[in-house]
């Protein structure tokens, strides 16, 4: 798990071709890891990837063909930079939301517009991914922990702040950009648990979902 507060900006300087697979190596000097094990977990643009080796001021990862398929990181190449965060602990500040690392889709972007100091980016995603992007709900971005400011249709807005775009790659970001995109876990869940009172299931947690019609988040 993570929290989508990113730590460190990497550089790609390596891609290895493995039978259809990749190893990935990654320039990550401003990332600490001392602490860090073969077999670890780091979300690279917020993909969950295995630390498969280290080096002075870098690392290693594989990306499986199923991953390349599913994810942008089949576009990257040498020089490329790449959103870099470690798996949380018990002792980690939750300051995003949580995140998985298990991208459900791709999303482009559309449109950027100054906003004072900070800007509006506008992306669109697969029309079957849009019932899980809410206004001011939480979407996962390149690994970037984000609050959603408005929705329309299978297009979404989110505000970038001058800190966030020098910290990440939204820097990088120009119309058809394609970025990774992660759902908010807890609608994954709701939805499960609506489809399974739609479908007539039994459910284990009535009381729960008796709470969220009564709240008005499930219609009788």
């Amino acid at each position: 798990m993570f929290t989508g507060i990113i730590q460190a900006v990497g550089t790609i300087d390596k891609i290895e071709h493995k039978g259809g697979d990749i190893i990935l190596g990654i320039d990550s000097a401003d990332l600490d890891l001392q602490a860090s094990q073969l077999g670890d977990s780091i979300a690279v643009n917020g993909v969950c990837l295995t630390l498969v080796a280290c080096r002075e001021q870098g690392f290693s990862a594989d990306v499986s063909v199923e991953t390349l398929n599913l994810t942008s990181l089949g576009q990257l190449e040498p020089g490329s930079q790449v959103n870099l965060e470690k798996a949380l602990t018990l002792n980690t500040a939750l300051g995003g939301h949580l995140v998985s690392g298990h991208v459900d889709g791709l999303a482009s972007v559309v449109d950027l517009q100054d906003e004072g100091r900070s800007t509006r980016y506008t992306f669109e995603l697969a029309p079957e991914l849009q019932h899980y992007i809410a206004q001011k709900g939480s979407v996962t971005i390149d690994g970037t922990s984000l609050t959603v400011n408005r929705v329309e249709g299978n297009r979404f807005d989110v505000n970038i702040v001058p800190h966030t775009q020098e910290k990440t790659i939204f820097r990088c970001y120009r119309v058809n950009t394609q970025v990774n995109i992660e759902v908010d876990i807890i609608a994954r869940y709701l939805e499960r648990l609506v489809g399974g009172k739609a479908q007539g299931q039994d459910l284990a947690d009535s009381q729960l979902l008796e709470t969220l019609t009564k709240s008005g988040f499930v219609e009788k």
